[in-house]
């Protein structure tokens, strides 16, 4: 046989060696997307209400526009989730809701958390049997995920329930039970948590301090409502935003390449119910993809403005509303529109004096630059809200200073090198005297008695008079908005003193009361 026949025939045996390992690896991704499907159930969408928020239109021919996406967690002790949660709650109450709006460019995202006690207006919803309810107010929220009684839930129902409330559309729903939640925690290796102290009730028991948490522990964490702060769900969510920032870390510490993204499918999918637009793992994936380019810094957490009414949550106006508002228009919580072109924009509205606008975008310098706040009066919680101001116009390096009670006004100090980014500051604080201080490190802003909030205490539970239209003897929250009106950046009270950012230590503002 000649040297160049054997050549031949060596080249078509690799030649059908590679054909056989190419459709080998394509089978098997093939085998692995058909079991993902499979592991997926979806909720009929003939329970979505046919009257419903219009959808955004693209600011130009081909631009993208914002997504908003409902998250769901279901307490539901059916499927095995008894093993994880103990005791028999029958059908499952959506106990946790986040409404995540991810923004036209792609690039910022914020989680809206719904207080379950919430007293809405639940909207007309379809039964198992094919018939519709009739609309009800003053329901509590997490009930409309049991309307009809059916074992996996209402979704349906709860997405009708937030159109409602809001006025945005949702794109999807997803719901997930404590099966789901212990096996993404598990997925990703753990995720870093806080326990801001022991807890051994109600069959759950945590350790203090910061960890890594998985599988049960991490199920504990997310449905644990005593041994922290006042008991409550307010302070549950709080702890809830924190878990799902370190899990937006870890995933994103990880990438967004199939081969992390296709094992927390398979973990997700197996205890996951969506809507038919997310029905298949191709198309979780993509969606998946569709936000790697968020960064944590540009994810935002808020709770709804809310206060107490008895042993129920009213939310608090007319900041909730202006809240929804807010992300109808696809604006930031500090009034910026991000316009689908990858940065934030300036509000409508700036001074024409060429004072710096709050609207006016920050460099990345002005970001990164370190500012310091300082509680001048000694009410609790005045430089946390004095940080989250800062925090919501896209400052990121904030450290808070000791106390310095006695201070007559407020003040920001700086170094002349920094006048162009304590300009942007200044803004944000009405009436506060700016003080060239060279030398200094850092800008300095030292609250006085002259702060908007100064003069209430942040973090106490009996704050002002009821909202109107709330029933007589409504105990008000601290969280729903102990100073009514604004913040000195535009930014509603009830919003700002109920804002996380993603990228907060992990150990804060994790109970309430």
């Amino acid at each position: 046989m000649s040297s160049s026949t054997r050549r031949r025939r060596y080249l078509r045996t690799a030649i059908g060696l590679a054909a056989v390992l190419v459709l080998s690896v394509v089978g098997a991704g093939a085998w692995f997307y058909h079991r993902l499907d499979n592991n997926i159930t979806t909720f009929d969408a003939g329970g979505v209400a046919t009257e419903r928020p219009p959808a955004p239109v693209p600011a130009t021919p081909g631009a993208s526009v914002p997504v908003n996406v409902l998250l769901l967690g279901s307490d539901t002790r059916d499927g095995g989730n008894d093993a994880l949660g103990g005791g028999d709650e029958g059908v499952g109450h959506s106990d946790t809701a986040i409404l995540v709006h991810i923004y036209a460019d792609h690039k910022h995202a914020v989680g809206v958390s719904i207080p379950r006690d919430a007293l809405v207006t639940i909207p007309s919803c379809r039964l198992p049997n094919g018939n519709w309810t009739t609309a009800k107010t003053d329901q509590m929220f997490n009930s409309a995920f049991t309307v009809g009684l059916a074992a996996q839930g209402n979704p349906a129902c709860t997405q009708n329930t937030v159109e409602k409330l809001t006025g945005l559309r949702i794109d999807h729903t997803m719901v997930v039970d404590f099966k789901g939640a212990a096996a993404m925690s598990d997925a990703v290796g753990g995720v870093e948590a806080c326990v801001p102290n022991d807890v051994d009730e109600y069959g759950i028991h945590l350790k203090k301090g910061l960890q890594k948490l998985s599988g049960q522990s991490a199920v504990d964490y997310l449905r644990a409502r005593h041994g922290f702060g006042d008991n409550s769900d307010i302070g549950r969510m709080m702890r809830q935003q924190a878990f799902l920032s370190s899990m937006i870390r870890k995933v994103q510490s990880q990438g967004f390449s199939l081969p992390t993204l296709l094992p927390l499918a398979d973990a997700a999918t197996k205890s996951l119910t969506v809507d038919e637009g997310l029905g298949t793992a191709m198309k979780l994936v993509d969606f998946a993809r569709s936000v790697q380019d968020i960064k944590l810094s540009d994810v935002s957490f808020v709770t709804a403005p809310w206060r107490y009414a008895g042993d129920r949550v009213r939310l608090v106006q007319p900041d909730a509303d202006t809240l929804w508002k807010l992300l109808r228009e696809d604006r930031t919580l500090d009034g910026q529109s991000t316009a689908g072109t990858g940065q934030v924009t300036s509000s409508p509205g700036a001074d024409p004096s060429g004072a710096p606008a709050p609207g006016t975008p920050l460099t990345p310098e002005q970001t990164a630059a370190p500012i310091t706040v300082v509680n001048g009066v000694g009410t609790p919680g005045l430089a946390g809200s004095g940080a989250e101001t800062l925090k919501a116009r896209g400052f990121r390096n904030i450290t808070l200073g000791p106390n310095s009670p006695g201070q007559q006004a407020t003040r920001v100090s700086y170094d002349p090198a920094l006048k162009a980014t304590a300009d942007q500051v200044v803004a944000l604080f009405p009436g506060a005297k700016a003080v060239e201080e060279p030398g200094s490190e850092a800008i300095t802003v030292t609250l006085g008695p002259d702060y908007p909030t100064a003069g209430t205490r942040i973090d106490s539970v009996t704050a002002p008079s009821p909202a109107p239209g709330a029933p007589a003897g409504a105990t008000p929250g601290a969280a729903a908005g102990a100073n009514p009106g604004a913040t000195p950046g535009g930014i509603p009270t009830g919003i700002a003193e109920n804002t996380r950012n993603a990228d907060t230590d992990p150990c804060a503002k994790l109970s309430f009361g």
